[in-house]
This record gives C-alpha cells, sequence and structure tokens, in this order.
C-alpha cells in the first residue's frame, strides 16, 4: 500500500460538551481550558476526557503526562467513545508516548471501525494487509479499504485498486483505477490497460 499516513490525537479532540472550555483553548487560557475540561471529565463526559488527554499528552495548561493521558484516554475508550477508541488505537499502532502494540492497536480501531469512523476502517486494512497484531487477511483489507473509498478518503481511493489486483478481483480493480485515472493517476491508466490485455489472453 502507497501514502500511508497513520494519525495520532488531533485538535478536533477538543470539542467538549462545555462551550467555556472550548473558548479558554482557542482563545489561548489554557490553564483555564484545563481546569474546565477537568471538570467535565470528572462527571463522566467522554469528549472531555479526550481532550484532557490532549492536553496532559501535549503539556498544555498542565504539565506533560503521559500515563494521566492516557488514564484519560483509557476512560473515554472504555465506554466506546469513537474517537477515544480512534486515538487510543493509533497510539498503540505508532507506539506513541507508549509501547508499540499492534494487537491492542487492532482491538480498539476496530471498536471504532465498527461505529463508522473511517480513517480507523483505513488504519484497520494496513494492520489486515500486514498481518499486524491480526492474521493476514488481504481480502478484508480490500474490502475496508473499499468502504474507505466510497466514504471519500483519499488514500483508501489510491490503495484498494492495487489491493484487489493481489486478491484477483479484476472487475473491483477496474472500477477503482478507473476512478484514479480520471484524477490523473498515470499508474492507474497503465494498470488499465494491462487489465484489458490480461482479458484478451
Amino acid at each position: 500500500m502507497k501514502n500511508i499516513l497513520l494519525l495520532v490525537i488531533t485538535l478536533s479532540t477538543l470539542f467538549a460538551s462545555t462551550q467555556d472550555a472550548l473558548n479558554a483553548y482557542k482563545n489561548g487560557e489554557y490553564k483555564k481550558a484545563f481546569r474546565l475540561y477537568t471538570i467535565e471529565a470528572t462527571k463522566g463526559d467522554s469528549t472531555a476526557q479526550n481532550a484532557l488527554s490532549y492536553l496532559y499528552f501535549n503539556g498544555i495548561g498542565v504539565g506533560k503526562d503521559n500515563k494521566t493521558a492516557l488514564k484519560w484516554l483509557q476512560r473515554a475508550a472504555d465506554v466506546n467513545d469513537t474517537r477515544a477508541c480512534f486515538d487510543l488505537g493509533m497510539i498503540y499502532l505508532l507506539g506513541e508516548n507508549i509501547q508499540k502494540d499492534t494487537k491492542k492497536a487492532f482491538h480498539w480501531l476496530s471498536i471504532a471501525a465498527d461505529k463508522g469512523n473511517i480513517e480507523a476502517k483505513y488504519n484497520l486494512a494496513y494492520l489486515y494487509y500486514n498481518g499486524d497484531g491480526v492474521k493476514q487477511d488481504v481480502k478484508k483489507a480490500a474490502s475496508l479499504l473499499d468502504e474507505a473509498a466510497r466514504a471519500g478518503h483519499v488514500r483508501a481511493k489510491q490503495n484498494v485498486a492495487r489491493v484487489y489486483l493481489q486478491v484477483l478481483n479484476l472487475k473491483k480493480a477496474r472500477y477503482w483505477l478507473e476512478e484514479n485515472a480520471k484524477e490523473g493517476d498515470t499508474e492507474a491508466q497503465t494498470l488499465l490497460d494491462e487489465i484489458k490485455d490480461l482479458k484478451q489472453d
């Protein structure tokens, strides 16, 4: 697969139930934001827990503390918060601020993917494709890439046809190669020509 880009926790985790906390963060009042997010997080607000983990991981408004950051992220993931499950899965996949563990990455990304997270589906496909944390299954990788591509995921669109070619699903490979060719992918056009020659043979 090409152009694999794995994502980690981003600013999008900072949207919380309290607008005051978000406004404080946007205004650079990080200690105030930290205090307000902490109030909501201790009440069980999973989005605030996500935000709090982000602040701890990055040392914003509070001293950097990976252990506490992970604790808050885990709390949010434990109640199946989609963003938290994705972020936790990516942290384990990348080994960011924690020991890399592809089995745990697979677990959390699977939950996020089942809840419709497109980035989770894309990265789960990566795990299936390489057999990391799960038994290798290129057909399953192709299926997940197809779902992500149909949802508009750019890198999934770029990779799904190549994976379909590997499992010899020429019909679906041709569909995605045609889509890639329309967007100026010259390699996709070359592969389309090769499929045409193969069918003639």
